[in-house]
């Protein structure tokens, strides 16, 4: 009985519109209150709360969200996305390749799809709609490029997913490297196809000289990821030490070097960081509870046997765990679906030999797709703010380019080397 009102509650709530974080927070009280009745023990709910956010790695996702709005805010998008124009803008579909470009590039410093849909996507549809680029198109790649943020280090569902399955974060981040270069590559690809079928505009080669200039106006920005990685690699510095050097290094380029960011800005990032920051925080508290709830009831150890049951290879395993994310990548919220979903699957994915690492990214680029899938894809909602479009033709817009995102899922879910190979290599096995 309990079981049925977790579940049954929380899709009864998500469906009714309430946030994430009360949902997951009513749904398990129900419950609780069911099972214990006058034997609830009300300090027990806030310590298993409170529980859930008392983690120092924790602390790198409000610096990482803040790095990500200090850079937008100092007009680092424009200057990445004036170079990756210039790089590749004279191929078919010139504006297409440097809006993955520059997601890719932007990617090294947000960690998280929706920061780079919402903020480098205002820039990339303003350039590619004043060249002509029909709405659908330009909707379609900035959504999908979207994607890469959170696989390409650093990224905010990694930190997440290490916290859960306690894998090193450094290796995650690593790990997201190749699959990162991978899914720039695909999306690039589909470009091409699109650019040649609707015979889209391309730039004329700019010549070496403005693309030399261009680099070094987006060089210092560029610089982030280079900072960041090589500082978790060389031991200098933690994942979530490293998400405040983001931050003190964006504060540096915004301030003092562009000058883009005024004391009202800063201001304004801050409370807006803080907000985000308090909404993530109430999500991880509530899903902490629940998931000790369903393991309280056995749920967790059901889901377990049953997934365990079907088959004893790896991959057709890793198969049906894709089928099963991205099923829930289209109702669930990438950070709740960590928190609930990993504690169930990791021993399963253990005992049959999968590489947890390997394990992380399949599960993250999973829920990434997810984030173009409706009903609650949230980087579809954001393009339908920052485009004007309806609901429904972003998504028509947007669903060919789940193609080749497919492509690169089956790709990593198939060769693990694709992302084992570059952590083992610098950080041993």
């Amino acid at each position: 009985m309990t079981t049925f009102i977790v579940t049954t509650g929380m899709i009864i709530l998500f469906l009714l519109g309430i946030p994430v974080g009360y949902s997951l927070g009513i749904a398990g009280l129900l419950a609780y209150f069911n099972e214990l009745g006058s034997r609830v023990n009300i300090p027990m709910l806030a310590q298993r709360m409170q529980f859930g956010v008392n983690n120092f790695l924790l602390l790198a996702i409000p610096l990482f969200i803040l790095a990500a709005k200090l850079m937008n805010t100092a007009g680092i998008t424009t200057r990445l996305f004036n170079f990756a124009r210039l790089l590749v803008g004279f191929l078919p579909g010139g504006l297409g390749h440097a809006n993955t470009v520059a997601s890719l590039i932007f990617s090294g410093m947000s960690g998280a799809a929706v920061a780079d849909a919402a903020g480098l996507g205002q820039v990339e549809l303003k350039a590619m709609r004043d060249e002509g680029y029909d709405d659908d198109f330009c909707v379609a790649i900035t959504a999908g490029s979207s994607t890469i943020g959170p696989i390409f280090p650093p990224s905010i569902p990694m930190v997440i997913f290490g916290l859960v399955a306690e894998v090193s974060v450094g290796r995650l981040f690593l790990g997201g490297v190749i699959p990162g270069l991978v899914m720039a590559i695909a999306l690039m690809t589909m470009v091409a196809i699109y650019a040649r079928k609707k015979n889209y505009p391309r730039t004329p080669f700019p010549g070496f000289l403005k693309i030399i200039k261009a680099f070094f106006n987006a060089f210092l920005p560029m610089l982030t990821p280079v900072i960041l990685l090589g500082g978790i690699w060389s031991g200098q510095f933690t994942p979530t030490e490293s998400a405040a050097v983001a931050v003190a290094y964006a504060l540096v380029l915004g301030v003092a070097i562009f000058r883009e960011i005024s004391m009202k800005d800063l201001s304004d990032i801050l409370i807006s960081t803080a907000k985000e920051t308090a909404a993530i925080g109430i999500i991880v508290c509530a899903a902490n509870f629940f998931g000790w709830l369903l393991l309280r009831t056995g749920l967790t150890h059901k889901v377990t046997a049953g997934i365990s049951g079907l088959t004893a290879d790896p991959l057709i395993l890793l198969l049906i765990i894709n089928i099963f994310l991205l099923v829930v990548g289209c109702f669930m919220e990438t950070v709740v679906a960590i928190l609930i979903i990993t504690p169930m699957l990791m021993p399963v994915v253990v005992k049959l030999g999968v590489d947890p690492l390997h394990f992380g990214l399949v599960m993250v680029l999973n829920l990434m797709i997810g984030l173009l899938t409706p009903p609650f894809g949230m980087v579809l909602f954001v393009m339908v703010g920052v485009s004007g479009l309806s609901f429904e033709r972003v998504v028509r817009a947007t669903t060919p380019f789940i193609i080749p995102l497919l492509v690169v899922l089956f790709l990593i879910t198939v060769f693990p080397p694709l992302v084992t190979w570059l952590p083992n290599l610098i950080m041993g096995k």
